[in-house]
């Protein structure tokens, strides 16, 4: 089974810059993708189908702004659009299908580097999805949380550790909830998991020439269940086209995907209508 998630800066932007004519050719089983920027009435068919696969999205209330999908080989069993807090499910930033004994969310966390305002509102949102993420853990499914967790975790991350200690994204409460979530709750790093050492990034940002000198973080995310950690292959970051600030990021699991798994749903999961958000732009340090 082979993942991907990616943040596209826009849609339409990254459509326009070769995007999913790359993904048709990636054999991909399940794609995420983060900051859609558009409405229901923007994602063209060329969007929705793109391949083999077929897409559902949680768009935000507010044109222009977040949104997050995902893409399947297969139809889900079921799909949850939010997870429940008014807040967050506003700003479009979960989204989970089921399928089988397999539990595929789409997640983007706020930025806060915009403003301290955001930045108490990405804290909010870190607290609020604690017990979601300990539920998950707690479920007995593969689960596997793709997207743009706005945090690099640790010195291996970022290449500008020293200059960005004191900036959102790596704050030292950022990197302790991350902590948190991988020591206390759980959850495993899939990419740390393949490669504990590696120093690669997946968002550069488009000021100077961070991108051609490689100075980026890594705060892009496949966070896993460890009977799926345990799973994880291979990694790759493609970097040979841009076609966002962030790039893809991909994972192959040997798990076979279009194969009938046994499956229990979720305790209080809920299949529901697609719901529109609202979010802020969001700029970089």
């Amino acid at each position: 089974m082979r993942i991907i998630t990616c943040n596209l800066n826009g849609i339409r932007s990254a459509a326009s810059k070769g995007f999913f004519a790359w993904l048709e050719q990636q054999n991909a089983d399940v794609v995420c993708v983060q900051e859609l920027k558009a409405q229901e009435k923007d994602v063209i068919p060329t969007y929705q189908e793109v391949g083999v696969l077929s897409g559902t999205f949680h768009y935000a209330e507010k044109p222009g702004y977040s949104g997050v999908g995902i893409y399947a080989r297969r139809q889900p069993d079921s799909v949850r659009i939010g997870w429940g807090w008014p807040d967050a499910d506003r700003e479009g930033r979960y989204l989970r299908a089921d399928f089988g004994r397999l539990v595929v969310i789409s997640l983007y966390l706020p930025s806060g580097s915009s403003s301290e305002e955001r930045q108490h509102v990405k804290y909010r949102f870190m607290d609020k999805i604690l017990p979601e993420l300990k539920a998950l853990r707690a479920s007995r499914r593969h689960v596997v949380l793709c997207g743009d967790w706005n945090i690099a975790h640790t010195k291996k991350d970022i290449k500008n550790w020293r200059g960005n200690q004191k900036n959102s994204g790596f704050l030292p409460e950022e990197r302790a909830w991350m902590t948190q979530i991988f020591d206390e709750v759980g959850l495993v790093d899939a990419f740390r998991r393949v490669n504990p050492d590696a120093e690669e990034y997946t968002w550069w940002s488009f000021r100077g020439q961070a991108w051609a000198k490689d100075v980026g973080w890594r705060i892009d995310y496949q966070v896993v269940t460890p009977g799926l950690a345990k799973l994880a292959t291979r990694t790759a970051i493609y970097r040979e086209e841009r076609f966002s600030d962030h790039a893809p990021l991909s994972i192959d699991y040997d798990y076979a995907f279009d194969r009938p798994q046994p499956r229990k749903r979720a305790t209080g999961s809920k299949s529901v209508r697609s719901r529109k958000a609202a979010v802020n732009r969001r700029p970089r340090s």
